[in-house]
């Protein structure tokens, strides 16, 4: 099924943000059997085929040609377009979660490294303004700063620990999710189901918008990676994806020899 014209849609969206590709423009002559991807004008330009968003557009014959014809269709240079397309603009949506995630718990770590060199300063700070609220009616600000005078300088170095550990896990995860590659999925489902326990624990604590929202966008990425890109052996596994894939983009079903369905005067 071709691509509906005059609708929106991903591959669209990708030729608007990079580029057209049009292997019609760049030879210098267009056979009847090419009419799938490029026709001839009367007036000599030519109507190329975009293979990624199916659009038509004008072109002039070019003046250094690339090649003398359009290559069979078994060895054109093709973009993504379709499932594997969407695909792959999800799995860097994932990736930039996880990027923010590490620049986070980065930050985390550099406040907490500051917090540790100035511990003595920090912990004198605390115990001045617990002295000065001494008798005054601010039990829940009394109750969180006798928290923050419990915090021993052995807390604040496992904390940093921590902090780094998960800037390097999102980090790596972050890398290979934009790059497509499969470990970095394992990886992420892997870790995304780990840290589930402890958000659903909690959300017993206290209930907020934050823990919420925190808690459906980790769901929604470990259920779309592992139905969506099979992982575990899910749906066939990663063969069944791949043959999937294929069978979705039929260069001859796509490109193959037929007229286009107009063709400006």
């Amino acid at each position: 099924m071709r691509l509906p014209h005059k609708t929106w849609h991903v591959e669209g969206l990708a030729c608007a943000l990079s580029r057209h590709h049009t292997p019609a423009a760049d030879v210098a002559d267009l056979r009847a059997e090419d009419n799938g991807l490029g026709v001839e004008l009367p007036d000599g330009r030519r109507l190329c085929r975009c293979v990624r968003c199916d659009a038509w557009h004008e072109r002039e014959p070019p003046a250094a040609p690339a090649a003398e014809h359009v290559p069979p269709l078994d060895e054109l240079d093709l973009p993504r377009r379709g499932k594997p397309l969407r695909t792959s603009i999800v799995l860097k949506l994932f990736a930039i979660d996880k990027a923010a995630h590490a620049v986070v718990f980065a930050l985390a770590a550099v406040f907490l490294a500051i917090l540790q060199l100035k511990y003595g300063i920090f912990h004198d700070a605390v115990d001045d303004a617990l002295n000065g609220l001494a008798g005054s009616e601010h039990p829940l600000l009394t109750r969180q700063l006798r928290r923050l005078l419990d915090v021993s300088s052995g807390t604040i170095t496992t904390l940093i620990v921590v902090a780094l550990a998960y800037t390097v896990l999102e980090a790596v995860e972050a890398v290979g999710l934009w790059m497509e590659k499969r470990w970095a999925e394992y990886l992420t489902v892997i870790a995304t189901a780990s840290l589930l326990p402890l958000e659903v624990y909690e959300l017993v604590e206290r209930i907020t918008v934050l823990r919420i929202g925190a808690l459906l966008v980790n769901l929604a990425i470990l259920i779309y990676l592992i139905v969506r890109k099979r992982l575990f052996g899910v749906r066939g596994g990663h063969a069944a994806e791949v043959a999937e894939n294929e069978a979705e983009l039929d260069r001859e079903r796509l490109f193959g020899p037929h007229l286009p369905a107009a063709v400006p005067s």
